[in-house]
């Protein structure tokens, strides 16, 4: 929207309607001051440009079904969540290796490169390594299957 306030693009194109706006608002605001602004809209997908008052009346009716299927979806979803955790499934995203804490310190005090580290406890080298540079904990960090020490 910036550019096209600025005058820079002539047309905006879209692979979706629904990729453009996130509601029914959102569309009813932004495709009204596009076409003040002079700036085509045209959604590949639907085969239409707003450039015309049937492709306005047809924005307006997808924009509407966009909006029910993404609510529909947004339903199934949270119905789905609500399930899993009924029955006792783990929802969301794997615990980080903050639970892991004093046993990430005590491999490191014992002189355990990162990689084995983060074998040993089943936890990504990243996460081993985010977390002792904010513990400050210092730990030889080794190339992959070798003992040499990284010196890059």
């Amino acid at each position: 929207m910036r550019a096209a306030r600025r005058r820079e693009i002539d047309a905006i194109v879209v692979w979706r309607l629904d990729r453009w706006g996130r509601s029914v608002v959102d569309l009813v605001h932004t495709l009204p001051e596009l076409h003040a602004l002079g700036v085509g809209f045209i959604s590949l997908h639907e085969a239409w440009d707003v450039t015309t008052p049937t492709g306005r009346a047809m924005a307006g009716l997808l924009a509407i079904f966009a909006q029910f299927e993404r609510e529909m979806l947004r339903e199934r979803v949270t119905a789905g969540i609500a399930h899993a955790r009924r029955h006792g499934k783990p929802h969301g995203r794997p615990p980080s290796v903050a639970h892991r804490v004093p046993a990430v310190q005590q491999l490191a005090a014992a002189g355990l490169s990162q990689s084995a580290i983060a074998r040993q406890l089943g936890i990504s080298r990243t996460s081993v390594r985010r977390f002792i540079r904010t513990a400050m904990v210092a730990v030889p960090e080794t190339r992959e299957g070798g003992k040499e020490p990284v010196t890059d």
